[in-house]
């Protein structure tokens, strides 16, 4: 341990923006009756998708007892569906998540996440809101931000479809493209290193990416596009070569919910992943009935890392993982 290891990395000024963001945010909403709510940071059940990983915590009853296994969020999702279901109406949630193993520039384990949900929005509306949100907090011109979809980056990029492309020419592109000693058996493993080696980093401009892959919905709902192809209902939101925003035209079928988790379970398990304890009282909630909807998370460290011009997010946080 540094001497110096017991100050924050931000600055004071950086700290004041970050109070100046955070009511920024809740006036937006307030403005447009979007109720705040808090909702557990430590669950029974968790995410399963196997591009997250949560950190395990435990409780016991008392000094000493092992305790049960419970896990810190990587999102509010599951349980702001749940007050969706209960009648909640919009919502949105401003605060900490976690996830395990994400460290770097644009990464650290504890984060804050702004989550929000819009019963009887469309995605293409939730974009719009999202744009207003972000032009506000960043003093940007009203023009409307561009949208373009994930087929037609990689179209443009590699002269590819990658919804049909076969799993050999996407390996054979990270070998020539990317790092010729990666080994990678999965065509979304493929396409995620392809995205974010070669396309995210060139993204600098606001752009809206939508329709990804039906592999890669996570909890969106699917649909044909124009062209016919079975797509996933969602969008990201990049600017500055940072995904500052994911949103989802929202998953309502419990059954396909319940499909979806084992089919994490089966896939993190082909991963050499450990098992996860997927959240059985967000089906219930989804079998009770989820107002159709549509609903983003953005990511508010990033969101201030672009307000200040930094490219590392120690610098807008007092004490990251390394000080905590």
């Amino acid at each position: 341990m540094l001497a110096h290891d017991w100050r924050p990395t931000a600055s004071l000024a950086a700290l004041a923006a970050r109070d100046d963001l955070n009511r920024l945010i809740r006036n937006f909403f307030q403005r447009r009756a979007v109720l705040e709510v808090e909702t557990p940071l430590m669950s029974r059940g968790s995410g399963t998708d196997p591009q997250l990983a949560p950190i395990v915590a435990r409780y016991g009853v008392g000094p000493g007892s092992v305790g049960e296994p419970r896990y810190l969020q990587t999102s509010p999702e599951f349980a702001m569906k749940r007050l969706l279901a209960a009648g909640s109406g919009p919502i949105y949630q401003l605060g900490k998540a976690f996830r395990d193993g994400e460290s770097g520039p644009r990464h650290n384990p504890e984060f804050t996440l702004l989550e929000w949900y819009r019963p009887g929005f469309t995605l293409e509306q939730l974009m719009e809101e999202v744009a207003a949100l972000v032009r506000e907090a960043l003093a940007l011109a009203a023009d409307p931000i561009a949208r373009v979809s994930y087929a037609a980056l990689f179209q443009r990029e590699f002269g590819l479809d990658p919804h049909s492309a076969p799993l050999v020419h996407l390996q054979a592109l990270v070998h020539a493209r990317v790092d010729r000693q990666l080994d990678l058996g999965e065509r979304d493993a493929c396409l995620d290193v392809l995205y974010s080696a070669l396309i995210e980093p060139t993204l600098l401009e606001p752009v809206f990416i939508y329709d990804y892959p039906a592999t890669q919905a996570a909890l969106a709902k699917t649909a044909p596009d124009a062209q016919g192809r079975l797509v996933a209902r969602r969008f990201e939101l990049v600017m500055g070569g940072l995904e500052l925003a994911n949103g989802y035209d929202e998953l309502s079928d419990a059954a396909e919910q319940a499909r979806r988790f084992e089919q994490d379970a089966l896939t993190r398990a082909r991963l050499g992943l450990p098992p996860l304890a997927a959240d059985t009282r967000l089906v219930a909630a989804l079998t009770q009935g989820l107002p159709a909807c549509a609903g983003v998370a953005l990511g508010v460290d990033r969101l201030l890392m672009l307000k200040l011009g930094t490219r590392h997010i120690d610098a807008v946080l007092a004490f990251p993982h390394a000080r905590a």
